[in-house]
């Protein structure tokens, strides 16, 4: 590899961390010829995680780890020493915190009488059994752009398992029948275990301290540039030799046009797309803003990029319908007890052992989790902070009459009190932040093959792609591991290491997975 090569990496999500960490670790790119790109003020995309006791702490959300999947990240967290377990690395000691820390939820699902519901069985008849077995076995030619409602019955949306699977990893009915297959197979280990959620694993603190700040921190002491507040609005290109190759980056920075010259035998990777574009947050006294992709202008680059460049994918696919794609989370900090108290009492899990607690029967459907504490680096020992969020905040509340999309931070703490049948005493310290997202699961719209361009598009010399918006076959998006084995497979495939991907475990096919899985299903 030529040490003289240069990468650009236009956007600061996982995806590009781990690309850049990837380039250094088995490319031998210096560090000091690594730029990340990004447009806000912080490194980390959509795992963040901000705010103090003052003011409140706010997370977009959390996403699910396991270790019995997620075999690129834990192949690069392996390489990344922790910020507060000195000699060890991010893998150890995440490894040695849920060996602390089991997940067994006793209260998964909640009725509308705050009585938690069975979830021994999962609630399917032999109709819902058969269809999903169709689903499961068909293959994606032929799932296409269905939607899961063109393969599951009515009656399949009111089972518990529903319930479980959908708000444990956000898919709505309309969405993907191709993506909701591969989350079969994929999570086929979980199938048996969805109900206690044994299978899910837990960094330290949230996933932008435990993960972003430890991989950030090791870039910069080799030398990596981190470019914030630095929007690339379009790109030069040219074509050799029938390849499409990236010779110029337009950039705005501090209100000034700039344009980075790329040369031969420079790389430029970009994160296409983004699920947390246009989020906006609110107070306890304010609704999120109602923002879209003209407000944020996060699609614009792939849309340009896109414009008569077939292998580069189909942006349309997944933005052109916030109300499919939107849902809203929220944060609450807390400077007393009571909450944490009753929810121990009514639940039975210790905070970091129960995961999601689902409100079937709410109109909105939320959902909350009471994270092992504290959840931030730098919060105090008495300050708690929970998160939940909800998948239908377009639906009038049970116990606030208007959508939750229109709802402040105090009517949300209104209508969650309502389900739990707590006096709103019990939250009278807290502070909760609202987050709209309206693309949040634009990555699960139903689609065809040819929508998300691959890492490395074919045709392109310089220009890999690093996102959830490119196509990996048999994995899934939403997922940390996502983003990084799209980054793997980026940068070995571009700068031609020799190295082998962790292929994907095929817990789907193993026998004993198998039976476990229909033994749930029959119950």
């Amino acid at each position: 590899m030529n040490t003289k090569s240069k990468a650009y990496l236009v956007g600061g999500g996982i995806g590009s961390l781990a690309a850049a960490a990837f380039m250094l670790r088995d490319g031998n790119i210096p560090g000091e010829n690594i730029s990340i790109l990004e447009a806000a003020a912080d490194i980390g995309g959509s795992l963040d995680g901000a705010g103090n006791p003052e003011q409140g702490y706010s997370l977009r959300g959390g996403r699910m780890l396991t270790t019995d999947n997620y075999e690129c990240t834990w192949d690069l967290f392996k390489s990344i020493p922790s910020l507060i377990n000195a000699g060890k690395t991010v893998f150890d000691e995440t490894v040695e915190f849920n060996e602390k820390h089991h997940s067994h939820s006793m209260a998964r699902l909640v009725n509308r009488q705050r009585a938690k519901v069975p979830v021994t069985s999962m609630g399917f008849s032999m109709h819902d059994r058969t269809e999903l077995m169709k689903l499961s076995q068909a293959d994606e030619e032929t799932l296409a752009a269905s939607c899961i409602t063109d393969w599951l019955s009515p009656g399949f949306f009111e089972t518990e398992f529903w319930y479980m699977w959908s708000t444990t990893f956000a898919f709505q009915p309309w969405h993907s029948a191709v993506e909701f297959k591969r989350y079969l197979l994929r999570f086929m280990l979980e199938f048996s275990r969805i109900e206690t959620l044994a299978g899910v694993k837990r960094t330290i603190f949230n996933q932008y301290d435990s993960l972003v700040l430890p991989l950030q921190a090791w870039l910069k002491t080799q030398g990596v540039h981190m470019v914030t507040d630095c929007t690339v609005t379009d790109f030069d290109h040219t074509y050799e030799d029938g390849l499409f190759v990236i010779t110029g980056i337009h950039c705005q920075r501090h209100g000034n046009s700039e344009v980075i010259d790329v040369k031969d035998g420079d790389f430029v990777f970009m994160q296409n797309g983004s699920m947390t574009d246009a989020s906006s947050l609110g107070s306890m006294t304010k609704a999120p803003e109602k923002l879209t992709k003209a407000e944020s202008g996060g699609w614009m680059l792939w849309e340009k990029l896109a414009k008569g460049h077939s292998h580069f994918g189909k942006p349309a696919v997944f933005n052109s319908c916030i109300a499919q794609s939107c849902w809203e989370s929220f944060t609450v900090t807390l400077k007393d007890t009571a909450f944490f108290d009753k929810m121990y009492q009514f639940s039975g899990n210790e905070p970091g052992t129960g995961g999601l607690v689902t409100f079937k029967d709410s109109n909105w459907l939320m959902s909350i989790v009471l994270a092992c504490q504290p959840h931030f680096a730098n919060q105090p020992a008495d300050v708690q902070v929970f998160w939940g969020y909800a998948l239908f905040p377009d639906r009038i509340g049970d116990f606030v009459a208007k959508p939750m999309a229109d709802c402040s931070g105090a009517e949300i703490l209104m209508e969650l009190c309502g389900h739990l049948r707590f006096d709103l005493e019990t939250v009278a310290s807290a502070n909760c932040i609202p987050c709209r997202m309206p693309y949040i699961t634009s990555m699960f719209m139903p689609r065809m093959r040819g929508d998300r361009p691959l890492p490395m598009p074919e045709g392109s010399r310089n220009l890999a792609f690093v996102s959830q918006f490119v196509e990996i076959a048999d994995d899934v998006v939403f997922t940390v591991e996502y983003s990084v084995r799209a980054a793997q497979m980026a940068v070995y495939e571009l700068l031609h290491i020799d190295r082998k991907i962790p292929p994907v475990t095929p817990h789907s096919k193993s026998l004993q997975v198998q039976f476990d899985a229909l033994m749930k299903a029959f119950k």
